[in-house]
């Protein structure tokens, strides 16, 4: 896929029947519905190519409901469908840090060389691999605003590379190739790369700077229980298993390049890379490169409940923890980015995601207590930001103020 996709979505972060749900009514239903299918409709017009559909999965106190926007029935979803939800692992990523340091196992506001509380272990690793440019000067906080400067091998394209991203170039040389951090940080030590020294510009996005937040979430684990633990071991311990208060057993992050596959159901993701009148289709992927960054899946109700207790202090942070995710922004940010998440207008708190075809967003609006999820299974980089820029803002946003607007709570801004 064209790597410039995961990172223009920062740039815009700063239905034919449906299916029913606990909770839902029929008139709620069809007013949902006839929304999301006409924002299909003029978004299949203004790109001038199919959208194989839009699905939204929205709570509000009075319920909750699912539509799926298709042209037939072997397009349309259910809320049960599995698919790869991208850079919103980001949110998941930071919920772990967080959770960490509200527990006392790290302190956000430490340097990344500084040693992991009760141990004499470094965050990062004290390395060859690990000495990138102001390694010294990074903190775990600046990584979670993209306030670091971490150079970004996974979008950004280079000579050295053969004209790709690092990633992309060793995909393509090899599919099942197995990435990890050390691999992927060491490219920047290896060619002096950087955006700007830390905390000194207005901040950029970096998957990079989550993969190191994969990393240090690994060690601090490990170095907890005493034994070799992974970024998804914790993850599935104490985020979303284990001992969390709000169990999301769908919900996965692989992190071996042989688990590149979706359980069934699931959906095929479809990408138009730029210059392309024809879809790359999405069965399988190498997520390897993506772990802490976007190497998430799921469905539509996992990701609801996920985002709707989180951020309303009834999942594994507290209300205090919550108020420093959302709250905490970089002084030179010129959005609303905070720790692994954003804000948009009526529809809140959360983040968005585009990988392998498929572009989605989750929410929640603690003004009005509705949660929102919303996933369109293509992405149209035909035409790059321009088209890419239309799928967000008249696709899965638009989708997601519409039902809002037909639920009759704000709309689009």
């Amino acid at each position: 896929m064209n790597s410039f996709l995961k990172t223009l979505l920062v740039l815009f972060v700063s239905f034919i029947s449906a299916c029913s749900t606990s909770g839902s009514n029929d008139s709620g239903r069809t007013a949902i519905q006839a929304a999301v299918d006409n924002v299909r409709s003029q978004l299949s017009a203004t790109l001038g190519k199919p959208v194989p559909s839009i699905s939204v999965y929205v709570q509000t106190p009075n319920g909750a409901w699912f539509v799926s926007s298709a042209d037939s029935a072997a397009e349309r979803l259910t809320e049960g469908i599995h698919f790869r939800f991208a850079s919103n692992t980001k949110t998941f990523t930071a919920t772990a840090i967080l959770k960490m340091h509200q527990d006392g196992w790290l302190d956000i506001s430490s340097l990344i060389t500084a040693t992991i509380p009760g141990v004499l272990i470094p965050y990062v690793p004290d390395t060859p691999a690990w000495n990138i440019p102001y390694k010294n000067s990074i903190t775990i906080e600046q990584l979670l605003q993209h306030a670091a400067g971490v150079y970004d091998v996974d979008n950004e394209s280079r000579t050295d590379w053969g004209g790709m991203s690092y990633v992309g170039q060793q995909l393509t040389l090899d599919p099942s190739h197995q990435f990890s951090a050390g691999e992927l940080v060491g490219q920047l030590t290896l060619h002096n790369l950087y955006y700007f020294a830390p905390g000194t510009k207005t901040p950029k996005y970096s998957n990079t700077g989550y993969t190191i937040l994969s990393e240090i979430i690994a060690r601090v684990y490990s170095a907890r229980a005493g034994t070799s633990k992974t970024y998804s071991d914790y993850l599935y311990d104490h985020v979303i298993g284990g001992s969390s208060p709000v169990p999301l057993s769908v919900i996965k992050f692989p992190h071996l390049a042989a688990d590149n596959t979706l359980p069934t159901p699931y959906v095929s993701g479809n990408e138009y890379p730029e210059g392309s009148s024809v879809p790359d289709v999405y069965t399988s992927w190498n997520m390897s490169a993506h772990v802490g960054e976007g190497n998430g899946y799921g469905n539509f109700v996992d990701l609801n409940r996920f985002v709707r207790t989180l951020f309303t202090g009834k999942n594994v942070l507290n209300s205090t923890t919550v108020t420093t995710m959302i709250s905490d922004i970089s002084p030179y940010a010129t959005g609303s980015y905070a720790l692994g998440c954003d804000h948009v207008k009526n529809l809140g708190y959360g983040h968005n995601g585009a990988i392998c075809g498929y572009l989605s967003t989750i929410r929640y609006n603690p003004d009005t207590d509705v949660s929102i999820v919303v996933l369109m299974p293509m992405i149209d980089g035909s035409n790059g930001q321009t088209t890419l820029a239309t799928c967000i803002l008249e696709g899965i946003y638009s989708a997601a103020w519409a039902t809002l607007s037909a639920l009759g709570y704000p709309g689009h801004p």
